[in-house]
């Protein structure tokens, strides 16, 4: 992800409690009752333009979300571009052409200049042959220079603290593989100020400070990657996973890529992909619906209709065996095990959901308890869908971080014997019943609180077509049977659909 989500949790509101306990108890002949409900309570809406609004009052505290999903991610970018979905998430934070500059006019010729002296600097790097050191040296202090200039117009962090002076709580946003959301919870009576802002985000945004700004990225892309071995161990993993598919390349992009990447680039990738029709907007509070209705249609309303680029048309190819990947570093040893499975949109989408369940999901798993409780040979192990994304086929994702004493092989063919035990061994009665209501509550735990709703309800209706099929997944979990799963682990955790990366210990094993 861009920036680390750190929202405060609200407490559940009475409007939402009682649908929640109903759906953990209910059957799937009583899923349809409570759509319907629930259904009458959300209001959804499209623009002229092709954005979305989906509304669901809450009048219990004067409170209101506001969640913003754009169906844009990582794997939207080329190759050369890495990294720009992220970038554009750290600069949608810059401001506007009123927001963020004391002089907007003097400030865009401040900036030109900027991108002209990087330009220079781009041209002499890749031009073939040597760079010419000293004038790089002269280029690099000319950079600087016009920076310190732009400077004098910059208001810092004015877009942040407008929202924070008005009650905003929890403002930040996120980017992964499939795609980058913005989002805050204020007082529901600043909900007009949020809807100048976020419409003014996407109509008019200035990416003041870009060049900069890349530098932080660059650091931060060092931190969790390039000095950080399980990070480094990711980056490999899902490159030798993904051969075709743009699920390979690293969210936060390459470091050359984001080292060479331009303003007018970065532009570029915000004019293609921040169309109308790529924004889901979610408003869950105390609010009027036909009141976010009138302002989404004076605010979002002017942002003008152009066309959504196509979804990513490559396929991965099967793979013809399977692939290892190993990490030479003194870091403690580890080991992720990938299986390429379906999207989300698969019909066993639940089963997979049930088996992260069965396998992965806490001290009452199958790998931790045979794992950690049992065999003493590993720290801390688990499994789990939706790596690196789910819009397009992922993987399913098995770890073991083996303890003092054991090794990834160890730890590895322990694994395979639980997946073995799985495609085997049909799944008991009272495991499965477990497996499903542990799976239905944890679903329903991100419901929880506004933000939790605006999350779901703008993720559903991007990923699966429908925030209804939230509901939909609920039964479908009800559905899932013990030869579902074992069907499903017969076709899916195979060796040739096999990925392998593991961290090898390069002054012993066993240090840590």
């Amino acid at each position: 992800m861009g920036r680390v989500y750190r929202g405060r949790r609200r407490a559940l509101g009475s409007a939402v409690l009682p649908l929640l306990a109903v759906l953990l108890a209910t059957g799937p002949s009583g899923l349809a009752q409570d759509l319907a409900e629930f259904e009458s309570r959300v209001t959804e809406f499209a623009l002229d333009n092709g954005l979305r609004f989906i509304v669901l009052r809450r009048p219990e505290a004067p409170v209101v979300t506001c969640f913003t999903h754009a169906n844009v991610g990582a794997v939207d970018e080329v190759t050369g571009l890495t990294g720009l979905a992220h970038l554009f998430e750290h600069m949608a934070f810059k401001g506007t052409r009123t927001i963020g500059t004391r002089d907007p006019e003097a400030e865009a010729e401040a900036l030109a200049k900027i991108d002209e002296v990087f330009e220079a600097i781009r041209a002499e790097r890749h031009k073939g042959g040597p760079a010419d050191e000293q004038k790089l040296a002269e280029l690099q202090s000319r950079l600087a220079e016009a920076q310190e200039q732009a400077q004098q117009y910059l208001v810092h962090d004015e877009f942040d603290e407008i929202l924070k002076r008005a009650g905003g709580v929890g403002l930040n946003a996120g980017t992964s593989s499939d795609y980058t959301v913005y989002f805050v919870s204020l007082p529901a009576n600043k909900l007009e100020l949020w809807m100048l802002m976020e419409s003014d985000r996407f109509l008019n945004p200035v990416l003041r400070e870009f060049y900069s700004e890349k530098d932080v990225v660059m650091e931060e892309r060092r931190l969790r990657t390039e000095t950080q071995p399980v990070g480094k161990l990711l980056e490999e993993f899902l490159a030798a996973a993904y051969k075709a598919h743009p699920y390979g390349q690293p969210v936060i992009g390459h470091m050359s890529d984001i080292e060479a990447v331009t303003r007018a680039q970065a532009e570029a990738f915000f004019r293609t992909h921040y169309v109308p029709s790529n924004l889901t907007v979610a408003i869950v509070g105390d609010v009027d619906p036909d009141r976010v209705k009138t302002l989404a249609r004076e605010y979002f309303g002017r942002i003008p209709h152009r066309p959504a680029p196509g979804p990513v048309v490559t396929v991965e190819p099967p793979q013809p065996g399977e692939r290892r990947v190993v990490v030479e570093d003194p870091a403690q040893p580890f080991v992720l095990i990938g299986y390429h499975k379906p999207s989300i949109q698969h019909e066993d989408n639940a089963v997979f959901d049930a088996i992260t369940d069965i396998m992965g999901s806490g001290r009452t798993s199958r790998l931790y308890r045979s794992l950690v409780k049992d065999k003493r040979i590993a720290m801390a192990t688990s499994g789990f869908q939706g790596m690196p994304g789910q819009k397009y086929p992922g993987l399913f994702l098995f770890y073991a971080m083996p303890a003092r004493g054991h090794t990834n092989q160890e730890c590895e063919r322990a694994i395979y014997d639980e997946i073995e035990r799985l495609r085997n061994e049909p799944v008991s009665e009272q495991e499965l019943q477990k497996a499903k209501t542990r799976a239905r509550a944890a679903l329903i735990r991100q419901l929880d609180s506004n933000s939790g709703l605006a999350e779901q309800l703008t993720f559903y209706e991007v990923m699966a077509g429908d925030w209804r099929n939230l509901f939909q997944q609920l039964e479908r979990i009800d559905r899932v049977t013990a030869e579902d799963i074992q069907r499903v682990a017969r076709t899916c955790f195979t060796t040739k659909n096999r990925t392998v990366g593991i961290i090898e210990t390069t002054t012993g094993e066993n240090e840590s």
